[in-house]
């Protein structure tokens, strides 16, 4: 594809894609922060008339009343809101950033022949099959498991994530494979909107509107759903945001780091969940801390060079930066705007060529200009002599 061609695809999708997502994450943050708050309704009345719950919230410049029904009141309420657009659009759109950035150029951005000796079309087959796996592994898993211990499914289902993360990083190139256990959680997700959530709700109306009493169970686990996006939500948008980031996905057991960050951003909304009921658990955020920065220890890399005997001329790795990262690096479609055309581009960015071609190595992405080892530890070297 025509990298201005790709770039401008890249911006227009991806802003669709973070305004829904926005909205979807958004929506669904504050309904499970509106039903944790809930507190049994102070009118006899609305007790009366099936109210479970109500709750006060002051927000643009009045007052919010909300109420929740144990099932659904007497009469159909008009209008109706729903929401569910906000998920499908979201998923749509991330989908299609898929194609554009990773199954269009599979060969450069998803397969990494050092990993995996893959033709393109077997990592997409590879790619979308996981995808597909991973909602009907999950729904299967919520329809035995799930219906005997909630707890048990969260055991099983963090193993499964595991298995994922390891597998994707058995086949894909480095930061593909986040990417890809991204897209397999973000698809769950969304799937329980469409195929339970939705479905669920339209029983509910359909019930009202033939005036009898609707059947909980669908609702229940509706509810059940709902509270896996919560803490899934968080797990996903670190694989979206951790691609700038190659000492994460770059790292040897970037796939132990992934379930280790997924348990912690799951248990941080753990901790929000249970300060919105009023039984805040203030263990959760201390350890998160103390993981964070046991994390960033274990993942600090070794940036220590190869001893050189002669010193290393600019020629030398200017010839290497020519060969192996200029041909991306390079005109106004170059990632991120990083150029190495000129001695002053390249000595400027020396930091990050280390760091992305030397320490982690995941540039060039899947190794696509060959650079060897050889010439990473050139480059390693000059950037060490300019101290």
């Amino acid at each position: 594809m025509d990298p201005y061609l790709r770039d401008v695809l890249d911006i227009c999708i991806r802003m669709l894609h973070v305004i829904a997502g926005i909205a979807w994450i958004g929506a669904s943050f504050y309904f499970v922060r509106l039903d944790l708050a809930l507190r049994a309704p102070k009118r006899t009345e609305d007790a009366a008339s099936g109210v479970a719950g109500e709750f006060w919230a002051v927000h643009g410049g009045g007052l919010y009343h909300s109420q929740k029904y144990r099932l659904a009141p007497a009469e159909m309420p008009e209008p109706l809101h729903w929401f569910k657009w906000e998920a499908y659009t979201t998923w749509l759109s991330g989908f299609a950033l898929l194609v554009v950035l990773y199954y269009v150029d599979a060969d450069l951005r998803l397969v990494d022949p050092q990993v995996a000796p893959l033709e393109a079309w077997e990592a997409i087959a590879l790619s979308i099959g996981g995808i597909a796996l991973a909602w009907l592994a999950y729904d299967a898993l919520c329809r035995t498991v799930g219906r005997r211990s909630q707890a048990a499914l969260a055991i099983v289902g963090v193993a499964l994530v595991a298995l994922a993360a390891w597998g994707a990083g058995e086949l894909f190139s480095a930061r593909a494979a986040y990417l890809q256990v991204g897209v397999m959680l973000g698809t769950i997700m969304v799937a329980n909107v469409l195929f339970v959530i939705i479905p669920a709700h339209r029983k509910l109306v359909r019930a009202m509107e033939e005036k009898r009493e609707p059947d909980p169970a669908p609702l229940l686990e509706a509810k059940n759903r709902s509270v896996h996006n919560n803490y899934l939500t968080l797990p996903v948008l670190f694989t979206m945001l951790i691609g700038h980031f190659a000492f994460v996905f770059g790292a040897d057991d970037a796939w132990l780091v992934f379930v280790l960050v997924a348990v912690l951003t799951a248990l941080i909304r753990v901790f929000f969940s249970n300060w919105h009921a009023g039984r805040p658990v203030w263990w959760i955020p201390a350890v998160a801390v103390v993981s964070v920065v046991a994390l960033a220890i274990w993942l600090e890399p070794d940036s220590s060079a190869p001893a050189q005997t002669e010193p290393v001329t600019f020629a030398e790795v200017q010839s290497v930066i020519a060969a192996r990262c200029a041909p991306c690096h390079s005109g106004t479609s170059a990632p991120l705007g990083i150029r190495f055309e000129t001695r002053r581009q390249v000595e400027a960015w020396a930091g990050a060529i280390e760091q992305q071609a030397v320490v982690t190595r995941a540039m060039p992405p899947g190794n696509a200009t060959g650079i060897t080892d050889e010439e990473r530890e050139l480059l390693a070297a000059w950037i060490s002599q300019r101290g």
